[in-house]
C-alpha cells in the first residue's frame, strides 16, 4: 500500500481526499504542519509527501525526504516555484495539478478588480450602518479601457474572455505567444514596456521564474500610467512589496488587488486574528483604501478542489504504476 504524508492539511483537503481515496486506497497520514526542512523527518517511512503552495522543498528538505525513502513529491497545485527542481535527481519524481480550474482564478481576478473599482466593501459597510450616499464610491467603466495581461496560459486566456465580455481592448505579454489565441480571441502582443506604457488595468497570470522575480518594481510601476490599476493571483514574489507601497503612498497606482503576497507563508490560509505576529508590510497594505487583499483564495471553488484531488490520486498511481506521469515536472 503506498503511504503518503500530507502536509498543510486543511480540514477541507482532508474531507475531499478521504472521499477520493475510496477509490485508490492509499494510506494517507495528515500533518497540520507545513512541509520545510525542520518538518521533513516526519516523512520517514512514507513513499509519497503530498504539498501545497507554501510548503518549502530546498535542497535541505530534499536530502531528507531522500534519506526518508520518500520517492514521490505530489503539488496539489500548478505553480511549482517553491520546490528547487535543479536539486532533484531520479530517486524522487515530482508531478503537479496543472489545470484544476483556470476559471476559478480569473474570475476572482475580475471579482477583486470590481471590488475596487466600484467600492463594493466600503459600500457594503455604509449600507449596513443604513448610510445609504454615494460620496467616495466613484468607479470607472471597464468597458473602452486597455487591460494588460502577463501569461496568457490557460488562466490568463480565461480572464481575456472575460475582459473582452466587458468590451475592453486586451493587449498581452507573454515569453511565448500563442498568436492563434491572439487572433481567434482577439487581442495583441505587445512588449512588456508598451503594455505598461498603455495599460488601464494589468492582470499577471504568469508563474514565477528567477527571471521573473520582482518584475513589478519601482522602475517598471514608473512606466505605467498614474492611476493604474494592478492584480496578482499568481504569485507574490512577482511584486516588489517596497516599490508598491511607495507607489501607491505617491498616487502613481489607482488600486491594487493581490490574492497573493509576497511574504505569505506564515499568514495566508492561517487564522492569525488571535496572534501578536503581524508583517509590517502587509499591515501598511491592508490599512490603504484602494487596496484589496484576499488569502490565497483564488483557487478555492468546489469545481477545483475536485480537480485537485483527483488528479493528484491520480498522478500518484501513475507514477506508481507507470513510473511516469503526463503531469511529472522535469528538472
Amino acid at each position: 500500500m503506498i503511504k503518503i504524508a500530507f502536509f498543510d492539511t486543511k480540514e477541507y483537503d482532508k474531507k475531499l481526499f478521504d472521499e477520493y481515496n475510496k477509490k485508490y486506497g492509499y494510506n494517507i497520514t495528515y500533518f497540520e504542519s507545513k512541509l520545510n526542512s525542520e518538518t521533513a523527518p516526519l516523512a520517514q517511512g512514507f513513499d509519497v509527501v503530498c504539498i501545497f503552495v507554501n510548503d518549502m522543498v530546498d535542497e535541505e528538505t530534499i536530502n531528507i525526504l531522500k534519506k526518508c525513502g520518500v520517492k514521490l513529491i505530489a503539488l496539489r497545485c500548478a505553480g511549482y516555484n517553491n520546490v528547487d527542481i535543479k536539486h532533484m535527481d531520479s530517486s524522487i519524481k515530482v508531478v503537479r495539478v496543472p489545470a484544476y480550474s483556470p476559471y476559478a482564478v480569473a474570475e476572482h481576478a475580475v471579482a477583486l478588480l470590481l471590488s475596487v473599482d466600484r467600492k463594493i466593501y466600503k459600500a457594503y459597510q455604509r449600507t449596513k450602518k443604513y448610510n445609504f450616499t454615494l460620496n467616495g464610491l466613484l468607479g470607472f467603466d471597464i468597458h473602452g479601457k486597455t487591460v494588460g495581461v502577463i501569461g496568457t496560459g490557460k488562466i490568463g486566456k480565461c480572464f481575456i474572455n472575460i475582459m473582452k465580455g466587458f468590451g475592453a481592448k486586451v493587449i498581452a505579454y507573454d515569453v511565448y505567444k500563442d498568436e492563434n489565441a491572439a487572433k481567434e480571441m482577439g487581442f495583441e502582443y505587445v512588449s512588456l514596456d508598451e503594455l505598461y506604457k498603455e495599460s488601464d488595468i494589468i492582470s499577471l497570470h504568469c508563474p514565477l521564474t528567477s527571471e521573473n522575480e520582482k518584475m513589478i518594481n519601482s522602475e517598471s510601476i514608473s512606466k505605467m500610467k498614474t492611476g493604474v490599476y494592478i492584480i496578482n493571483t499568481s504569485r507574490g514574489k512577482l511584486i516588489d512589496t517596497d516599490s508598491l507601497i511607495e507607489k501607491l503612498e505617491e498616487g502613481k497606482i489607482g488600486g491594487l488587488c493581490l490574492d497573493v503576497y509576497e511574504e505569505e507563508a506564515e499568514f495566508f490560509l492561517n487564522d492569525m486574528s488571535n496572534s501578536y505576529i503581524r508583517d509590517k508590510d502587509l499591515s501598511t497594505l491592508l490599512s490603504m483604501p484602494n487596496v484589496i487583499i484576499t488569502s490565497h483564495q483564488a483557487f478555492f471553488t468546489k469545481e477545483a478542489l475536485h480537480k485537485i484531488a483527483s488528479d493528484t490520486c491520480e498522478n500518484i498511481k501513475e507514477i506508481f504504476e507507470t513510473g511516469s506521469c503526463v503531469n511529472e515536472v522535469k528538472s
